[in-house]
């Protein structure tokens, strides 16, 4: 396939001895400054918890208890973290390509689901996504597809009869959807839709290699491969709905990716386009925030300079919106419905502290991201690496995003699985760390995972 993209990036260029030893230094800073922020939410928190702030966690800034345990998942999972610690480098500078995706696809499944059974089957998995706040609790009142759409909206606002649950509420119709249509083809019940979000959301980070080498940054796509394996917010890609949304996202801008690289807006440009346009129409109905998810396409569009792949994939966006309007559920009634809900008294929008999560929320996404995804993308926005064009423009994009939500004082708390789906695009930026580190950097990603896991009982 011809691509527009440079071919250029082979990765971190050759470096002295003495220039590797600085940039080590600003990537432990850069990590150690995340570590202090994230314990510094801690403490406030729980000192803000014992005054009684309702910040409505147990383990700030996470949602969490603190529960030191083991359980079916621990050894497998740590020698699922071995094994990428030692193999994975070699094999993604190796591999031909395909194999390569197969390999990391298989792995980071596996990563995933063992880190949800640290907390047993039962708990990690099958009841993750059956509480009461939770969709599944209204697929049994969903009888008639139709009607719901057409009366979605209606039962947004909380405080009267007929309210839809927390989750179901503060969402489009389509998250519903996803979980009453694996009921209606006969896979019923939490663990189903567990492991459809296990399996859809452990694949965001092949969908940004792909976006990656797509575009000319196959070296970059390839290093950092084990890290996506490795990721820290597999914690709550398993499981929580947010993880499957992530992976929609992800292979909407890779399917984007692949058509805007075309040298010219072929048949299977046109296909790949519009396909990915579809993808990310879908995406505005799972999840409202994913309206920020915009910037990533803008992103790939500006780094492939081929416009009209986002002329193509914008109708495709179209087609899903002009669905679900002709089905009687328009987006921006339900945004607004959601907006009032969200500081209805009794509701935790109205009053968790603004003036704590602001800041903490960012302490949540550093514990997503893991110290080497900081000090990756600290190496993103550092002129003197030469990053790839395509890696910094989307960073930019997932970074802007975040600030918008996190400002945008809808998105207090619970950000460790809000948040995944930009933070897949943040990580990328571990394929810039020197090879000759990959193995320590791998091993402090799996050690935090597995230490958050061990000693936190997640909520997600």
């Amino acid at each position: 396939m011809t691509r527009t993209a440079p071919r250029g990036d082979r990765g971190p260029a050759p470096v002295s001895a003495s220039t590797t030893s600085r940039g080590l230094g600003a990537d432990l800073v850069a990590a150690g400054i995340a570590g202090l922020l994230v314990a510094v939410a801690a403490v406030v928190g729980v000192w803000l918890l014992q005054r009684g702030v309702p910040l409505h966690v147990d383990a700030p800034p996470l949602g969490a208890q603190w529960l030191p345990h083991t359980g079916p998942g621990t050894v497998p999972a740590v020698v699922i973290a071995l094994l990428v610690i030692l193999r994975g480098p070699q094999l993604a500078a190796q591999l031909s390509w395909r194999p390569l995706l197969g390999a990391a696809a298989a792995a980071s499944v596996a990563w995933t689901l063992c880190l949800a059974l640290i907390d047993g089957w039962q708990t990690g998995v099958v009841d993750r996504l059956t509480t009461p706040t939770e969709y599944l609790h209204d697929v049994p009142r969903v009888t008639d597809i139709g009607a719901m759409l057409h009366t979605f909206s209606e039962h947004i606002l909380g405080l009267r009869p007929g309210s839809w649950t927390a989750h179901v509420a503060g969402h489009p119709p389509g998250a519903l959807l996803v979980f009453v249509g694996l009921d209606r083809i006969g896979l019923p019940g939490g663990a189903p839709a567990a492991l459809l979000c296990i399996l859809v959301g452990s694949s965001a980070g092949v969908a940004v290699a792909v976006t990656l080498r797509a575009l000319g940054a196959e070296a970059t796509a390839r290093a950092a491969l084990p890290f996506g394996v490795l990721f820290p917010g597999a914690i709550w890609v398993g499981v929580s709905a947010d993880g499957l949304y992530t992976g929609v996202l992800s292979w909407g801008i890779a399917l984007l990716a692949i058509g805007a690289a075309r040298s010219r807006l072929d048949l299977a440009a046109l296909a790949a386009s519009a396909a990915g346009g579809v993808l990310l129409g879908t995406t505005l109905f799972l999840s409202y925030g994913l309206a920020l998810a915009g910037l990533l396409p803008l992103a790939v569009v500006i780094a492939a300079r081929r416009g009209a792949a986002l002329l193509v994939a914008g109708a495709g966006v179209a087609s899903v919106v002009a669905v679900f309007a002709a089905a009687g559920f328009w987006w921006l009634d339900g945004f607004q419905q959601v907006r009032i809900r969200y500081y209805q008294p009794g509701e935790y929008g109205l009053v968790r502290p603004y003036g704590y999560w602001v800041w903490a929320d960012l302490a949540c996404l550093a514990v997503v991201l893991g110290p080497a995804g900081v000090a990756g993308l600290r190496r993103v926005f550092t002129p003197t690496q030469h990053p790839p064009r395509v890696l910094v423009l989307l960073a930019a994009a997932a970074g802007l995003a975040v600030l918008l939500a996190d400002l945008s004082g809808m998105s207090k708390a619970e950000v460790e699985r809000i948040w995944l789906p930009f933070a897949v695009w943040l990580l990328a930026g571990t394929g810039l760390l020197p090879p000759r580190q990959a193995r320590w950097w791998l091993t402090a990603q799996a050690v935090l995972a597995l230490l958050v896991n061990h000693f936190l009982l997640t909520t997600w």
